[in-house]
């Protein structure tokens, strides 16, 4: 049987470096992954944990996804001339940014859902909450000393009630990669997989809320308390 052909972004930590690992680790070798990173200072991690297996099912490439000509590389670089399952996995730093192109590919995903249905292709959405991968660490790098946030008392407090929001919600609700790394596979080896998957219950409600309050409003208050509340039962995930 042909082997898949899966292009990963983002491999060198994380959710990327998991379903990598995972998929070139498949004893029956179903899977020649493609992993790839921007900085490929960082793929010890990816090899120590492949070794022997990396020859068979696995290249490591580098790739910039905002690099058209890196971009271009590695395709030319994909032997098989095909790809068989893409994994976009890679994100924006900062949190509005962030958010800010997880809702384009929210976009872009449902457009392209609708026509690629017409070439037997599926696009699905894998919607995680908060994982235990290095998003935390990296995230609290930006200390409030830094320059980038030399801001009046109020925004810097406000600031840190964030940072605090976000320990609280790795340390209530995160996932392992493990447990996302098997929706990965629900999804690939589904045979006709659904559009959206949400890989954490937690979060059901305020989604929820998103879709049953029109006007947006009860959505973001709720938002807003959840962060900036100073009542404990208020940060809560219900």
């Amino acid at each position: 049987m042909e082997q898949k052909i899966v292009l990963i972004t983002g491999c060198s930590s994380g959710i990327g470096l998991s379903l990598a690992i995972h998929l070139a680790s498949d004893p029956s070798k179903t899977y020649k992954v493609y992993a790839t990173m921007r900085n490929l200072d960082k793929k010890q991690r990816l090899l120590e944990s492949v070794r022997d297996l990396h020859n068979d099912t696995m290249d490591i490439l580098q790739m910039d996804i905002t690099d058209q000509q890196s971009i271009g590389t590695v395709q030319r670089s994909i032997t098989e001339g095909r790809v068989d399952i893409l994994v976009c996995n890679a994100g924006l730093p900062f949190n509005e940014v962030y958010c800010a192109s997880k809702f384009a590919i929210e976009g872009v995903c449902e457009s392209l859902a609708i026509l690629l249905q017409q070439f037997t292709i599926h696009v699905s959405l894998i919607e995680c909450g908060p994982v235990n991968t290095d998003f935390l660490r990296n995230l609290k790098k930006t200390e409030v000393t830094d320059e980038s946030v030399e801001v009046d008392a109020h925004t810097r407090h406000l600031y840190e009630m964030y940072l605090q929001h976000c320990e609280k919600m790795f340390q209530n609700a995160a996932q392992d990669t493990d447990d996302i790394i098997q929706v990965f596979k629900e999804v690939i080896q589904a045979q006709c997989p659904v559009f959206r998957y949400y890989t954490n219950s937690a979060l059901l409600p305020l989604s929820s809320l998103k879709l049953t309050a029109h006007d947006g409003s009860q959505y973001i208050r709720a938002m807003s308390r959840l962060i900036f509340s100073s009542d404990e039962n208020a940060g809560k995930l219900k």
